[in-house]
């Protein structure tokens, strides 16, 4: 579309009246207070704060449209032109609509028009590649993420002064991540417009030595997705093995080499499918535009895994649980500060579970849950036999619940605490055997952790010679005390299905909460279409 966008753009320029030039573009006039060109510019841009600040700041002189507005006329419908390639809604940045417009000038009104227009497509797109197409918590709730709004006058001052090509590919999330989704999206393009993958496996299990149609399916399509180099065995041999072994790896299942139900569910999903998850990953990534810190915590949910980062580099991770999918459990999205961790600590029962689980429990039974302290509201322990439990309901039960520490405890022996509204934090866990699962989104919405210990040592390692003696003397205290870390590290609690793993190659992790599929048809709804992206 570039040679439609230069051409049609100045044609449409060039039919201006008398204040325009032969050539196709404005003749740079100065702008008079009372002009028509003035007061239709004035009257455009009256509707929005920073375009009429900006225009009224420039005494109203064309910005597009002037001789020197050429480069940035270009510069902007290119970048309008490639919206799709980052997965943005195509409907919302079409270029046709400007060049259109151009092309209908008549008057010095149509032109001060086409300058807002024109000034309003360039912050649309540079909010949209910036920081989402889409506000998260206005899609789902519980993704209650800050975005980085950039301020718009700001945008506008310094594509003002900027080399216009340059300006606008600044825009994007300039993460090594980012570039990895973008390649990820073009190439599952490419795969899509060649036909797949091939056809799926028909099969619910299969395993070394085995033979027939299914195997050599799953050798075809395992082929075309990269996994395996050309063969042409018929049989489940090692070599096979070892690509259903990476592939599992991949997407987040034991590594067994056999190719189970799960495995095979995940092998015969279409291409068409992950793309829409790439496309989600972009859209979150413009979301967390932002500086995650040199060394930062990331809990990908999906991964069920939380990792301590430094200068890009994973320098710990361990396995974790998350919130179950059931209703009020999910773990909630967001980015903030971790300041101190808790040995010893005390549980103190969420009211959510206390009305939801708990108090059912003890009306019931007023003996039941006996490894917790009924609490009033002054911190006093309340003795069972003075409480008539079946006197309440979940709207005005008085009390709280609350586990001493110990080992049986259920936040364990440690919690990492990044005070938040929303009361989630990392902790240890007595129920190791969670840890085994392959999924593992079992909690009422904290994240537990399958290390802490180690998770604990590392976080100390920047502050403490000996990090292990340190903890360990707190620990076997058995006192409840807290160890603030003198740098607070930046913690992301994030929620990505599809991702470049270490060496580059993408990994993809199960919609466990079927958010990435909300935000897919919201995207939809904006504007994108993944089949004009690759047209």
């Amino acid at each position: 579309m570039g040679l439609l966008i230069s051409t049609g753009l100045a044609a449409g320029i060039g039919t201006a009246p008398q204040a325009v030039a032969q050539s196709g573009v404005v003749t740079a006039q100065p702008a008079r207070a009372g002009t028509a060109f003035t007061q239709a510019l004035a009257e455009a841009a009256l509707a929005d704060d920073a375009v009429a600040g900006f225009f009224r700041d420039r005494n109203y002189a064309p910005f597009w449209t002037a001789p020197e507005g050429s480069a940035r006329r270009m510069a902007l419908l290119a970048a309008l032109d490639g919206a799709g390639a980052h997965g943005l809604p195509m409907a919302r940045h079409d270029p046709m609509t400007l060049i259109r417009a151009a092309q209908d000038l008549r008057t010095e009104g149509d032109r001060a028009r086409l300058e807002v227009a024109m000034t309003l497509a360039m912050l649309d797109y540079a909010r949209d590649v910036q920081t989402g197409a889409l506000v998260p918590g206005k899609v789902i709730p519980s993704i209650v993420r800050e975005v980085p709004l950039r301020d718009r006058r700001a945008n506008l001052d310094a594509f003002a002064v900027a080399d216009p090509v340059t300006f606008l590919k600044s825009l994007p999330p300039q993460s090594q991540s980012y570039v990895q989704l973008m390649k990820a999206k073009f190439e599952l393009e490419a795969r899509i417009a060649r036909g797949g993958w091939g056809p799926q496996v028909g099969a619910r299990s299969l395993r070394a030595d085995e033979t027939g149609p299914a195997v050599i399916a799953l050798r075809d399509r395992l082929q075309a997705m990269g996994y395996l180099g050309r063969s042409a065995a018929a049989s489940y041999d090692a070599v096979l093995q070892r690509a259903v072994q990476a592939f599992q790896t991949d997407h987040g299942l034991e590594a067994t080499g056999i190719a189970g139900p799960e495995t095979l569910t995940q092998i015969n999903i279409d291409p068409e499918s992950r793309l829409e998850s790439v496309i989600v990953a972009l859209e979150r990534e413009r979301w967390m535009n932002i500086e995650r810190g040199k060394r930062h915590i990331w809990v990908n949910l999906t991964d069920f895994t939380a990792k301590i980062i430094d200068n890009g580099k994973v320098t710990f991770a361990t396995r974790a649980v998350i919130g179950a999918p059931d209703r009020d459990k999910p773990t909630p999205e967001f980015s903030h500060r971790m300041t101190y961790m808790e040995v010893n600590p005390d549980w103190t029962v969420p009211g959510g579970i206390i009305r939801r689980d708990y108090l059912p429990k003890l009306q019931a039974n007023p003996n039941a849950l006996g490894h917790l302290q009924v609490i009033d509201r002054r911190g006093r322990v309340v003795p069972r036999s003075q409480i008539n439990f079946a006197g309440y309901s979940a709207g005005n039960f008085p009390f709280n619940l609350r586990q001493p520490p110990g080992r049986s405890n259920a936040l364990g022996l440690v919690k990492f605490m990044f005070p938040n509204p929303y009361a989630i934090y990392l902790h240890d866990s007595p129920e190791k055997h969670l840890f085994s699962r392959e999924s593992r989104a079992f909690s009422s919405g904290c994240v537990r952790l399958n290390d802490p210990f180690d998770f604990a040592y590392e976080l100390l390692s920047r502050q403490e010679a000996d990090p292990k003696t340190v903890f360990h003397r707190v620990l076997d205290s058995g006192r409840q005390e807290r160890i603030s870390l003198k740098e607070p590290v930046p913690i992301h609690l994030a929620y990505f299905t599809a991702f470049a793993g270490p060496k580059g190659r993408m990994q993809y992790r199960r919609d466990i909460y079927g958010r990435d599929a909300a935000i897919f048809a919201a995207l939809k709804k904006a504007g994108v279409s993944p089949e004009a992206d690759r047209s």
